[in-house]
């Protein structure tokens, strides 16, 4: 770790003492010891405890916005962007596992600025996944009966159950794990899983 530059190890530290520890379990000074660096090293890069807590929650959603807005302005359908956006999302319960952990132990100490902030990001992810439904229904892709908004609450309830149950060391990639959630969801919302255009985004069934 001692390699990593200060404000990486800091949070890495911080990661490892509020999962283990919970947030009030861990103070300043700890985090300051375990991370090898000093008082004014830690507030050079923080302002409190409660702003390394924020940033530790903001990091993933942003990485999760971010690509639900890249997929949107990048994909040219609503079956490609849901595809794409169900992807990204699921990867990220790989790439930030601790964070997310710590989120859902701790997301209730959050300051109420810094809960704001994170609840702006939250539905605007969320508002991205109801668009793309919405336009999948209006250009036929998707099944006209479907309601936005339960559709769209089920994908983003489903796939955040992930972090209760991923093992990055289990029998199943990431990847194949991702490539699984499409495959179910794109079957739910689809109006015709069969038609050439969306099945490119399916799994294919076992050769016999």
């Amino acid at each position: 770790m001692a390699d990593k530059p200060l404000r990486d190890r800091i949070i890495d530290t911080a990661l490892h003492l509020f999962e283990k520890y919970g947030y009030h379990g861990v103070t300043v000074d700890r985090i300051v010891a375990e991370s090898d660096t000093s008082k004014g090293g830690f507030y050079h890069n923080f302002k409190s405890k409660d702003e390394l807590l924020y940033h530790i929650h903001d990091v993933f959603i942003t990485y999760a916005l971010t690509k639900a807005q890249e997929a949107y302005e990048s994909c040219s359908t609503p079956t490609e962007r849901l595809y794409a956006i169900v992807q990204s999302f699921v990867k990220v319960f790989h790439l930030y596992k601790p964070h997310i952990t710590v989120f859902y132990q701790e997301s209730t100490y959050l300051k109420p600025e810094y809960a704001e902030l994170i609840n702006e990001k939250r539905e605007e992810f969320k508002q991205i996944i109801f668009r793309v439904i919405r336009e999948g229904v209006e250009a036929g892709e998707f099944r006209p009966e479907l309601s936005v908004e339960i559709a769209g609450m089920s994908i983003i309830g489903m796939v955040n159950w992930t972090y209760k149950w991923y093992n990055p060391d289990g029998p199943l990639s990431i990847e194949e794990i991702a490539s699984y959630f499409a495959d179910f969801i794109l079957h739910a919302v689809l109006r015709d899983p069969e038609h050439p255009a969306a099945a490119q985004f399916l799994l294919r069934p076992p050769a016999e």
